[in-house]
């Protein structure tokens, strides 16, 4: 409905068959002006992030124009009538909608984050910094992630921080078979860490899971080429109070601007703010998106190889600022 919605609304729901989602209620189409115009805009950006979208048809003459968009951005369509049912959703309309969305669900082949690096049996240690940017009392989402693959795949971890790694090391019977560190603690776990060590990164293990890390990595080299002035676009897959020790508005650019010897022109771009023209930018460097979908990052990482703009995540570029690019390992999947 025209004027209804000014921003998408997102609300997490668990759906049978499903699993947990988030749904996304956008802004009523055909709203006249500049306003109406933003309202759209917004909305479309929603797109990137959609594995199914839900096209409410009420008559309105836009309702073919944006089934042709979803079809155009290859988003799989449940139709649904619009007013006409609403008093039977109980009934009728939402249990059919659910069977829909079901159907609808794109095939998804098992991925894992540790991409065939380790398997039942392995010694996987775990660098966990605990820093002032750390969330208190639980760890961050990449860290629950993966510490969960790892027992289900028969691994044994073994958990510490930076502080505790030689310990830790000096606690095995034989070298781990991979050791997975936060991305920022790079330099402090590479100096500990013995060369012929497998090391990686959460950020990089997210990279080969949802994004395409040897995009990431080739594009990295774009680092070495940046002089003082550049532009830089620093991407967020969600919203949060920067901390003082922030890696992505604090860290890597301090990391940049000592690496080319002058200051740079960084953009943040959270949540679902991106730009649209990506062109003015020498380098994008998108979080680990931990909280994204597969198909937000893979729509970001085509924008901006369409607009020939090199793209890297936080893992790959604080491997090759630190200067261990070629020692980490990525996933094979």
């Amino acid at each position: 409905m025209p004027g209804t919605t000014t921003d998408p609304v997102r609300k997490a729901i668990e759906l049978p068959g499903l699993g947990p989602c988030i749904l996304v209620d956008t802004a009523g189409y055909g709203d006249p002006g500049a306003l109406g115009a933003e309202r759209e805009r917004r909305s479309r950006a929603t797109i990137d992030a959609t594995d199914i979208a839900v096209l409410l048809r009420s008559g309105h003459p836009e309702d073919d124009r944006w089934l042709q968009l979803l079809k155009t951005a290859q988003v799989p369509v449940v139709e649904v009538p619009g007013r006409p049912l609403i008093p039977d959703l109980g009934n009728t309309v939402i249990p059919d909608l659910i069977r829909n969305l079901q159907a609808a669900r794109p095939d998804e082949k098992p991925r894992f984050l540790t991409g065939g690096l380790v398997g039942q049996g392995d010694v996987v240690v775990l660098v966990m910094p605990q820093d002032s940017e750390a969330p208190k009392g639980r760890l961050i989402l990449p860290q629950v992630q993966v510490l969960r693959e790892l027992l289900d795949l028969g691994c044994i971890p073994v958990c510490c921080q930076p502080e505790g790694l030689q310990r830790a090391l000096d606690s095995l019977s034989a070298p781990p078979s991979l050791t997975i560190t936060d991305s920022q603690a790079f330099a402090k776990v590479n100096a500990i860490l013995p060369a012929d060590y497998p090391l990686t990164s959460f950020s990089i293990l997210l990279a080969g899971a949802k994004g395409d890390i040897r995009t990431f990595r080739e594009s990295a080299k774009a680092i070495d080429s940046l002089k003082p002035g550049d532009r830089v676009l620093i991407a967020e897959a969600c919203t949060h109070v920067p901390d003082t020790e922030d890696i992505g508005r604090v860290k890597i650019p301090n990391l940049l601007r000592k690496k080319v010897g002058g200051d740079l022109a960084v953009t943040i771009a959270a949540g679902n703010d991106f730009p649209d023209d990506l062109t003015p930018y020498r380098l994008i460097i998108q979080c680990g998106g931990c909280v994204a979908t597969e198909r937000l990052l893979r729509s970001r990482i085509k924008k901006a190889l369409l607009a020939g703009v090199p793209i890297t995540n936080y893992g790959i570029a604080l491997a090759a600022l630190t200067g261990i690019l070629d020692r980490v390992v990525i996933p094979r999947s």
